[in-house]
């Protein structure tokens, strides 16, 4: 067997994907209520402790690690940067989706609960690049092309903004249950999510309407067109304006937290099918990942 079709990235793949398993139940054990018994009273409570949290951050840098070697592995095996099947292209966001992650659990405290909603997600990620064919990728002329690369990097900050805010809405959803609410107890109150989460989401369309003029002057440069209105192309644009409206709706009106959480994702699941099932269905010369 040609050395080059051997896949030496994915020990560092699986090492990365162990380390966000692990992340992801030291988080869920971290918040989850314990069985308290004494001075004749007992019942579950939440411990005030936040120990665990070091682990979990321990663990995310792991794994940050880890996929860094391995997208670095592929590299240098395939000769160019692995961003172009649907194999790369998870790999990739993996790493984007847990460095911006990581960053907000580090520096906003008080918000690591969500982790438990967020690190799942990204198993869901893990658990499909599993199921993929490594083998190498071609790398099409019209990627030689640095707005390419600004588009991508736009992309990705603007998906992992979204992951912020699903993070926070499946927090106020899962506080009207008796049974998942505390959880979630150290937590500031939902109106509180409510306003940050939007906040992120506030962010996310600016990165959004940055990547979609990015990916326009790409358009431009590699196939001489700004915008063609294939399936990519619109449903993109379908996405921007939901995030957009929503965003008017939440200014507008007054929602209840968890309607107002279901709204955001909603909209990340149609930034989700964008970004990895229209490419399968659009006939453009970006088809991306396929």
């Amino acid at each position: 067997m040609n050395p080059s079709e051997i896949a030496t990235e994915l020990p560092w793949l699986w090492s990365g994907l162990a380390a966000y398993a692990l992340a992801t139940f030291v988080a869920i054990w971290g918040v989850a209520p314990r069985h308290h018994v004494g001075h004749g009273t007992a019942g579950n409570i939440n411990i005030d402790t936040r120990q665990h949290e070091r682990l979990v951050l321990g663990l995310l840098l792991a794994a940050l690690v880890f996929l860094t070697i391995a997208i670095a592995q592929r590299w240098v095996r395939i000769g160019h940067g692995p961003w172009i099947s649907l194999f790369e292209l998870l790999m990739s966001q993996l790493l984007s989706l847990g460095v911006i992650f990581t960053l907000a659990y580090w520096r906003l405290p008080g918000l690591r609960a969500s982790a438990v909603i967020a690190l799942p997600i990204l198993w869901v990620l893990g658990t499909w690049v599993l199921m993929l064919d490594p083998k190498a990728s071609h790398f099409p002329a019209t990627y030689y092309n640095e707005w390419k690369w600004v588009h991508v990097f736009l992309g990705k900050v603007y998906l992992a903004l979204l992951l912020l805010g699903v993070a926070l809405s499946g927090v106020m959803i899962m506080r009207r249950f008796k049974r998942t609410a505390v959880f979630f107890t150290r937590m500031p109150p939902d109106a509180t999510l409510d306003k940050i989460a939007w906040r992120f989401m506030m962010l996310a369309l600016v990165f959004d309407s940055l990547m979609l003029i990015a990916g326009a002057v790409w358009a431009q440069d590699a196939w001489g067109r700004y915008w063609s209105w294939d399936a990519l192309e619109t449903s993109a644009f379908l996405t921007w304006l939901a995030l957009a409206l929503g965003l008017h709706l939440r200014l507008t009106y007054r929602i209840p937290a968890w309607i107002s959480g279901l709204m955001i994702i909603g909209i990340f699941v149609l930034a989700f099918t964008t970004y990895f099932g229209m490419p399968y269905l659009s006939p453009s010369a970006h088809k991306g990942m396929v």
